[in-house]
C-alpha cells in the first residue's frame, strides 16, 4: 500500500503559506503556515505538522487496539483517544494518549495489557522518535 500527500509552500518561512492535499480527498488545500503552527492555539486558521502527527497516532492506536480486542474475543463499543503532543525548541518531545474505552466484559487488567500493546505496536508509534505515554480509563 502506498499513500500520496501533496504539500505546497509559497513564500518564506515566517510569512509564507502552505497547502496540503491528501489522496483520499479527506482534505484539499488545507492551509498551514508559521501562524497555524506557532501562533494559532485554537486551530481555526489551519493545521500544522504536529497536529497531523498526533492525529495519525491517535487514529492508528485506536484501530490497532480495536483489532487486538477483537483477536482476544472482545468487542469494543467505543474507544475515545486524545493525543497531546509536546513540541519545544523545534522537537517533538512526547505524546500523551488519553484513552477512554467502553468494552463489555473485559477486566481492567486485560484492557490495560491490550491498550499498552497497541500503543507500543501500532505502525505510527513505531516510526516516532519521542516518548509516548498512555493514560487509560475503562468505562
Amino acid at each position: 500500500m502506498k499513500r500520496r500527500i501533496n504539500a505546497i509552500w509559497k513564500g518564506d518561512g515566517s510569512d509564507g503559506i502552505g497547502f496540503l492535499n491528501v489522496q483520499s480527498g479527506a482534505f484539499k488545500d488545507m492551509p498551514y503556515s508559521f501562524k497555524t503552527r506557532f501562533e494559532n492555539d485554537n486551530g481555526t486558521l489551519g493545521t500544522n505538522p504536529e497536529e497531523l502527527i498526533a492525529s495519525a497516532l491517535a487514529g492508528c492506536f485506536n484501530m490497532k487496539l480495536s483489532f487486538d480486542l477483537n483477536e482476544a474475543n472482545f468487542n469494543p463499543e467505543n474507544l475515545n483517544t486524545d493525543a497531546i503532543l509536546s513540541f519545544e525548541d523545534g522537537k517533538i518531545l512526547s505524546i500523551e494518549l488519553k484513552l477512554k474505552g467502553k468494552v463489555p466484559n473485559i477486566s481492567e487488567d486485560k484492557f490495560y495489557e491490550l491498550a499498552n500493546n497497541a500503543k507500543d505496536n501500532c505502525p505510527i508509534s513505531g516510526v516516532l522518535n519521542c516518548d509516548i505515554s498512555l493514560n487509560i480509563t475503562l468505562l
